[in-house]
């Protein structure tokens, strides 16, 4: 790209363009209106959010389905602050994002002028890296490095925060073709001599078994670790972040594991004597069905050298980019083979299967629809490449534990949790796979934090469908206070809800209620066969619970 004479804010337009980036999402203000304003003259979709925030989950969605770092945008004070929801909950989950954002002018930096926040400081915890560009001839080298830094390594959000006196400065602009970060080196490929110690600990081993985190999704990894799951003949089982990584009628695969997981799932994680952790953090709703276990070799491979040993101790770590050592220890199976080496487990895959066992679930009374039966009856009519993205609470559990996704994917805030992610994040997912069918399922409590984002849809033509699962509680709330307090129940009544299908109507948008099995399996068919936002509200019983 040759040198040209132009506004930051114009540069920054460039750089974005430079990068691939075709669709961005945001909400406008002052401080950021010389970046909108190039923004109009270019060819990048802007996607107007109602709220700061979804601007985030929205580019979380994106970014998670495209494996590339999206953006989302917003002014200066308390637009920028909204934002810090959605970026710790990005930083979490490892989701690769720049963040624009505006600021005052430069000289009004720190005297409390109107809509002044210190952005870059609020947000250090949960970003990977942020820059304050005050030098305008910096532009390019920054926007350069972060998408360098959000797109490598352990993926993250990155933090752009632009004053708007060098928006509106003149610099002699040329995009830097390549980068190099002396301070930072993400490793890539793993260890030699660690690879062929997991490979002499897999062939050792008569109970392997593989647990796929969401680290997976980054490259090839999930299709490279099924490689190595069937030439080794190694069972497999998924945090909730992994989802999606095993097709589900995979012989080997055997569910999600954790407090709300499958028998088979837990059963293998508490038998197993060699644990491939791949790409996962080990976090506490899956560590709890480990029962601390010593007496098991532990591969962990991650790329954030941070995360081995920090929740389970590793015997033979692995630091690099999961998809260079799955190549490496496919390569070195092998190689094995190729010695006479056998890998089989037919035993230990049998006393899994006998643990397969499923208790269906029971109808519920009249007026109502049992929640599992209803995700499993949406998982039959979901075509196989779909995207379905659980808010949290109830509707997270019911819908992990009773999706399949033979070839699909599911997002959720597995690592901060955050209610009134579902809705954007599968506005952004849409955005960048419009030919995927996208589905957000959620509760009438998280809803109500993100029912603002129809208009998002209904406006841009995002053909996202919208499951709000309506038991008038906050239901995981509810469950805990039942359990652990004494059935003392305190805010967590949903009264005063609104009607959820006048609330699609009221922005133009089709629905439909349904509170019998025969009415779910026609309104199932029904969203699904709109070309347009639809929203399905689905009874379920009051005190419904997530218990397996």
């Amino acid at each position: 790209m040759s040198m040209e004479r132009m506004t930051v804010a114009r540069a920054m337009t460039e750089c974005l363009k430079a990068e691939g980036i075709t669709e961005i999402f945001g909400y406008p203000g002052a401080a950021i209106c010389p970046f909108y304003d190039e923004l109009y003259q270019t060819d990048i979709k802007h996607v107007l959010v109602r709220h700061e925030v979804n601007a985030g989950h929205a580019a979380s969605g994106y970014a998670r389905i495209t494996g590339k770092p999206a953006v989302c945008v917003a002014t200066s004070g308390p637009g920028a602050l909204n934002l810090i929801t959605a970026i710790a909950t990005a930083y979490m989950d490892s989701v690769p994002m720049v963040i624009i954002t505006g600021q005052v002018n430069s000289e009004q930096i720190g005297r409390d002028v109107f809509q002044e926040a210190d952005i870059t400081g609020s947000a250090e915890p949960f970003v990977k890296h942020s820059y304050l560009l005050k030098n305008p001839q910096d532009t390019a080298e920054v926007f350069k490095r972060a998408f360098y830094i959000a797109g490598t390594g352990r993926r993250g959000p990155v933090l752009i925060d632009v004053p708007f006196d060098v928006q509106l400065s003149e610099i002699d602009f040329e995009y830097p073709e390549t980068v190099d970060i002396r301070s930072y080196r993400p490793s890539a490929k793993g260890n030699g001599y660690q690879i062929k110690r997991a490979i002499n600990a897999l062939k050792d081993s008569k109970k392997p078994l593989i647990m796929a985190g969401g680290g997976l999704f980054t490259g090839n990894g999930a299709a490279l670790m099924r490689t190595l799951a069937e030439k080794a003949d190694i069972p497999v089982v998924c945090t909730m972040m992994g989802l999606g990584a095993m097709p589900s009628d995979s012989p080997l695969y055997y569910g999600m594991l954790g407090m709300h997981g499958k028998k088979a799932a837990n059963t293998a994680v508490n038998s197993c004597d060699t644990l491939f952790l791949l790409g996962a953090r080990v976090g506490d709703r899956a560590i709890a069905a480990m029962e601390q276990r010593k007496d098991f070799t532990v591969v962990h491979i991650d790329i954030d050298p941070a995360e081995i040993g920090k929740n389970i101790e590793a015997n033979v770590p692995i630091v690099g980019d999961i998809t260079l050592v799955l190549e490496q220890l496919i390569e070195q199976l092998d190689s094995v083979k190729e010695q006479g080496a056998e890998f089989s487990h037919k035993e230990w895959r049998e006393t899994l299967d006998a643990c397969r066992t499923e208790t269906p679930p029971k109808p519920a009374e009249e007026g109502y629809v049992n929640p599992k039966w209803f995700i499993m009856e949406l998982d039959k009519q979901l075509p196989e490449r779909s995207v379905v993205v659980a808010d949290v609470g109830q509707n997270q559990i019911w819908t992990a534990a009773n999706i399949s996704l033979k070839d699909g994917r599911f997002l959720t805030s597995g690592g901060m949790g955050t209610m009134g992610y579902s809705l954007p994040a599968a506005i952004g997912a849409k955005c960048a796979d419009p030919t995927a069918e996208v589905v957000a399922v959620c509760g009438d409590g998280s809803f109500q934090m993100q029912s603002m984002e129809l208009a998002t849809a209904l406006q841009h033509g995002i053909n996202v469908k919208v499951i709000v699962i309506r038991n008038r509680y906050l239901g995981m709330v509810r469950e805990y206070q039942e359990r652990f307090h004494g059935n003392r129940t305190i805010a967590v009544e949903l009264s005063g809800s609104p009607d959820f299908t006048k609330i699609a109507a009221a922005y133009g948008m089709e629905s439909a209620l349904v509170d019998s099995e025969h009415s779910a399996v026609e309104g199932i068919k029904r969203m699904l066969d709109s070309d347009r936002p639809f929203l399905l509200e689905v009874a379920v019983p009051d005190l419904e619970k997530t218990i397996l």
